[in-house]
């Protein structure tokens, strides 16, 4: 048997170092910060106020189990917006509802525990499938899990779950509202992040080419990074512009800005960085789309369409654009989604239930704060675990040295509670984007403060509480991490690079097919050969961010064997050369409109 039809075997690496500098620094605020911060204030403020005035503030854990859903889907487009915060609020009241009925049935705080860690277990599944995004599963966990600890019956049930609706409803509201003013304002965002990744790129590009044999070593990483940067906020666009199906002009024109992008990726030295960066100020508030010059827009665009119609339903029913065989299955494409979520939520389900157990054995009287904390490391891989650990004690210790300065305000009357509540909600929001710690900082005084709703408590017993279950979470959650271990994170690399691999074959089929003489067409007016080879562009774009995001997630992980770096370099570097090739196909009027 020859060399080359042999697999090579991977040395088993040792335990990587678990870092501590960096962890705790500061990053640029999200770009759109104040959109989140501004819309869990309104969808907690309205029905937590009406509740006050009421004199029913001891009901605001069930409507905030409803108005806290409005911190999601704020990078959607507002038809997927739509629907993503109808599932998010239903996903709510599904785990809600599990919890008031289990509290209304037993009270035993061991069987409280365990159906908390379950719930978290599903809830750190499910929101690793549909990739909902921050603020993750956590929300649900603390939501939940309080709710197994609220004293009920069974007959209440019904109208604390009314209410929870009610309350998701008004976020829901408060979520698409923005819509009304900037119809297009998160496909315009993100089409401005990939202008400005891809100017990022053609930077670093330029400063590598001008620079000695000294730095060229460095000069190509930066260019690498900035390279895989780029190439996932083009992806996000992309995902941002397909979300939906409809293609009015406003959206059509935010493509031929996205295709700009790409071309930038693939012709850095013939783009010029501040044009980019010019577009994406010009999509700033209310303004026009900027238009971008092309001869052959229907040409450009055709990939558009045909990826469309080839990732309809009847397409993925029908497995097609897929690998032969696998992707028509609807076992097979669930249990290759499901599998590596395994580990992560075993994890989950393990670190949740021996913290809440001993947090019980402690003595603490509410051991879903335990529970809660361990929920919150859970990341990627056990690197990121770690971080998040160390983050989420410095912030919650921080925190309870803040709420001690706050609860004499706090305790003036219930309208003091519910506005310190509201600005802490606004403060976590604010600065979360910068760091978890910091976020952190204003979670753990609005949480202190939410069990203040049913009446006044002393400060002292509280705050050790919060510490000795901060403590106790993040460090049973971390030693579960490290037992439950995730040797699957290897085998998702070697699927990213098959896909990766299918991907590059099929788009570098489709360009010898549209070489002059091949027999279907000449050049880039070759019509629908042209829109499959964009489809088939796109989709190998998505391989590429898929196996950097998966082989990021693997470098994290301890006691696995090394990872193929060879097969993973040589991959992503003939998949890059296929992608400019695939641009270069499309004809010099793209390269010339880049100049433009």
């Amino acid at each position: 048997m020859g060399m080359s039809s042999v697999r090579p075997r991977h040395r088993a690496t040792p335990v990587r170092r678990l870092p501590l500098a960096g962890v705790l620094r500061l990053n640029r605020p999200s770009d759109i910060w104040f959109k989140p911060a501004l819309s869990v204030v309104v969808a907690v403020g309205v029905p937590n106020l009406t509740l006050l005035a009421l004199g029913r503030l001891d009901l605001a854990l069930y409507s905030m189990a409803g108005s806290l859903c409005a911190l999601y889907a704020h990078n959607l487009p507002y038809a997927a917006r739509s629907r993503a915060l109808a599932q998010v609020v239903l996903g709510m009241l599904a785990s809600v509802a599990i919890a008031l009925v289990t509290a209304s049935l037993t009270s035993s705080a061991v069987v409280l525990v365990a159906v908390g860690a379950l719930l978290a277990a599903a809830h750190k599944a499910v929101s690793d499938l549909t990739r909902i995004g921050p603020p993750g599963p956590v929300i649900f966990t603390f939501i939940s899990s309080a709710s197994l600890f609220a004293p009920q019956t069974l007959g209440q049930v019904p109208g604390h779950l009314a209410l929870a609706a009610g309350a998701g409803a008004w976020a829901w509201l408060v979520g698409m509202a923005p819509g009304l003013l900037r119809p297009h304002g998160p496909e315009r965002r993100a089409t401005a992040r990939a202008l400005n990744a891809a100017a990022g790129f053609v930077d670093a590009y330029e400063a590598g080419a001008t620079s000695g044999v000294r730095d060229e070593a460095g000069h190509e990483r930066a260019r690498a990074a900035g390279a895989a940067t780029a190439a996932a906020a083009v992806h996000a666009a992309w995902q941002s512009l397909l979300a939906t199906g409809a293609r009015p002009e406003p959206r059509r024109a935010l493509e031929r800005l996205v295709v700009r992008a790409e071309v930038a990726l693939a012709a850095p030295a013939d783009t010029d960085a501040a044009r980019l960066r010019t577009w994406a100020r010009d999509l700033r508030g209310t303004n026009p789309v900027p238009r971008v010059a092309s001869g052959e827009d229907a040409d450009e665009l055709l990939g558009v369409e045909t990826e469309l119609r080839e990732t309809g339903p009847a397409a993925r029913m029908s497995g097609k654009g897929g690998k032969a065989g696998r992707s028509g299955n609807r076992w097979w494409t669930w249990n290759d989604r499901m599998s590596p979520l395994l580990p992560l939520a075993l994890r989950t389900a393990l670190g949740c239930a021996l913290a809440g157990y001993v947090s019980l054995a402690l003595g603490v009287g509410r051991p879903y704060w335990a529970l809660v904390t361990a929920a919150s490391l859970y990341q990627a891989n056990l690197t990121l675990t770690w971080s998040r650990g160390v983050q989420r004690v410095v912030g919650n210790l921080v925190g309870v040295l803040l709420f001690a300065a706050v609860a004499p305000l706090a305790h003036l009357g219930p309208t003091a509670l519910v506005l310190c509540c509201l600005a802490f909600n606004f403060g976590a929001e604010a600065l979360i984007t910068r760091n978890y710690w910091l976020g952190s900082i204003c979670v753990t005084p609005m949480a202190l403060l939410i069990t203040e709703f049913t009446g006044f408590q002393e400060p002292g017993g509280l705050m050790t509480d919060r510490v000795v279950d901060t403590l106790v979470g993040a460090v049973v959650g971390f030693v579960a991490a490290v037992a439950v271990t995730n040797r699957r994170a290897a085998d998702r690399i070697e699927t990213a690079l098959d896909t990766v691999e299918y991907a590059r074959e099929h788009a570098a089929r489709l360009i010898a097919a549209e070489r002059p003489g091949s027999g279907t067409g000449a050049g880039p007016a070759a019509g629908p050969a042209t829109g499959a080879l964009e489809a088939a562009r796109r989709r190998l774009a998505a391989a590429l961010v898929e196996l950097r995001a998966t082989a990021d997630a693997a470098a994290g992980e301890w006691w696995q064997r090394a990872l193929p770096q060879e097969r993973m370099m040589l991959a992503e570097q003939a998949g890059h050369r296929t992608l400019a090739a695939t641009v270069r196909r499309q004809g010099p009027h793209v390269l010339e409109d880049a100049e433009a």
